[in-house]
C-alpha cells in the first residue's frame, strides 16, 4: 500500500481507498475511493464486470493472429505461473488488436472480460507474444521497471454519471545491461537508459488512421464478438 500513501499525502487526504488491483509490475489507471461506502459500490460495479477496461503492452515477437478473441480456462502451472486451458467452463475472455510498429516490435489493445490472475500476460504467451519484460511468461528480459503492460483506460458509469479514465504510458524505459545483444544492436549505440521505443503517444502518430482511433478512443473500435 505504499503506493497510497504516497497518493494521501500528495492530495492532502486522510483516508483513500483502493477499489480494484494491478499487478505489482503493470503500471497505468488505479481507480480508489475517497469513503468505504463509495469504494464499496465501485467495487460491485468490477465484480459485476459494469466497467470497461483497456490495455496497452509491448512485444517483439510475431503473434499467431493479429486481432480477434483468446478465451479459456486458466490453471496454475509452475513457478507462479498460470496456463490457458483448451476448456471453458468459467473460461478468461481476452479481445484484442496488435499493430506492427516495425523493427519486429508489435504494440497490442487489449480488453480483458474477466478478471483472472496474470490473464492479459497468459493470454499474449497464448499467441506466442509475450510482453516485453515478462520473464514469467517466455520473455527473455527482466525490467527493474516490471513489464511493458499499461492499464489505459478505464469506463463506466457511476450514480447517473458516466466517467472515463485515460491515461497513455510515456516511460516505458529499458536499462541497456538488462538487453540481450542481439537488442541493443538494433537500438543503434542507446545510452544507458533508453526508450524501447518512443513514448506511445508519439509512436500513434505514425501509425495509420484507425490504428490512432483504437489507441486514443478504444471504445469506438468494433470489438471481436463474444460467443
Amino acid at each position: 500500500m505504499g503506493l497510497l500513501v504516497h497518493i494521501k499525502k500528495d492530495l492532502g487526504l486522510e483516508q483513500l481507498f483502493p477499489v480494484h488491483r494491478l499487478d505489482k509490475v503493470t503500471s497505468g489507471v488505479l481507480l480508489c475511493a475517497k469513503t468505504s461506502a463509495a469504494a464499496s459500490e465501485l467495487s460491485q460495479l468490477f465484480q459485476n464486470r459494469q466497467v470497461e477496461k483497456y490495455y496497452l503492452a509491448l512485444s517483439d515477437q510475431k503473434p499467431k493472429k493479429k486481432q480477434g478473441l483468446i478465451s479459456g480456462d486458466m490453471e496454475r502451472g509452475r513457478r507462479g505461473a498460470w496456463k490457458l486451458c483448451h476448456s471453458k467452463n468459467k473460461p478468461a475472455i481476452t479481445q484484442f488488436f496488435s499493430y506492427g510498429l516495425g523493427d519486429g516490435n508489435r504494440l497490442f489493445l487489449l480488453k480483458p472480460k474477466t478478471g483472472k490472475t496474470h490473464q492479459l500476460r497468459v493470454a499474449l504467451k497464448s499467441i506466442g507474444s509475450p510482453i516485453i519484460g515478462d520473464r514469467l511468461y517466455g520473455h527473455p528480459l527482466s525490467l527493474p521497471e516490471g513489464i511493458l503492460l499499461h492499464a489505459s483506460v478505464l469506463s463506466f458509469e457511476y450514480q447517473g454519471e458516466s466517467y472515463r479514465y485515460v491515461d497513455l504510458p510515456n516511460d516505458w524505459l529499458l536499462d541497456e545491461k538488462s538487453l540481450p545483444d542481439t537488442f541493443v544492436n538494433t537500438l543503434a549505440k542507446p545510452p544507458v537508459n533508453t526508450l524501447v521505443k518512443p513514448p506511445v503517444n508519439t509512436l500513434v502518430k505514425t501509425l495509420q488512421d484507425d490504428a490512432v482511433m483504437a489507441i486514443e478512443k478504444p471504445w469506438a473500435l468494433s470489438w471481436p464478438v463474444i460467443r
